[in-house]
């Protein structure tokens, strides 16, 4: 089922399966799985580039090599849109891995250390929810993306009874604002209160 929330379509699974990332278990797989980078929206193109020199620093040298061999985004053929730099072996360029091995965004880091006041992408930030977009028709919709990888997050998430929309709090806010989500929350509530 798919429900209007201002002039976005979102699906209803977003409100109905549970998810809470847990990189304890997956190790940030979500960096190095998959056939392409991390969707990029056209704005974040300049931004990635004009940060660069700010969060260098923190990135692995190999992907500072790739990156400037290739660029800051490479457009996926299936569909033409950008999409981070991958690295040969089909990892993201900007992930950088922690002492317990796990990976992390590199330009995330450069964030919470206080460099940027760029996050991360953002599709990477909404991550499990996935927009797709037709800009002719003025179309958005929201899904829920169920990725093997993330079976983790889905048993945590139900332990910890996270719905989608909550974990992606935070990324919603950011790429819709406050209004968008309060409303979001209130369909949630309502469809809640109908079961």
């Amino acid at each position: 089922m798919m429900v209007m929330v201002q002039d976005k379509i979102v699906s209803s699974a977003l409100f109905d399966e549970k998810f809470a990332c847990n990189l304890n278990a997956c190790k940030g797989a979500c960096c190095w799985e998959g056939d392409y980078g991390a969707p990029l929206e056209q704005e974040e193109l300049e931004v990635l580039e004009s940060l660069y020199p700010l969060y260098k620093p923190f990135l692995s040298p190999e992907g500072i090599e790739r990156i400037e061999q290739e660029g800051f985004y490479e457009i996926v053929a299936e569909n033409g849109l950008p999409a981070t730099t991958l690295m040969q072996n089909g990892a993201c360029a900007y992930l950088t891995y922690n002492a317990d091995g796990s990976g992390y965004c590199g330009i995330e880091k450069a964030f919470h250390a206080g460099t940027i006041d760029y996050q991360k992408p953002i599709s990477c930030h909404l991550y499990p929810v996935r927009i797709n977009k037709n800009e002719s028709l003025a179309f958005e919709a929201l899904n829920y993306d169920v990725w093997d990888i993330c079976s983790a997050a889905c048993t945590k998430g139900a332990q910890e009874s996270i719905r989608v929309y909550e974990f992606a709090k935070d990324a919603l806010i950011r790429k819709y604002g406050p209004a968008f989500y309060d409303e979001l929350d209130a369909v949630a509530q309502d469809l809640k209160s109908e079961n």
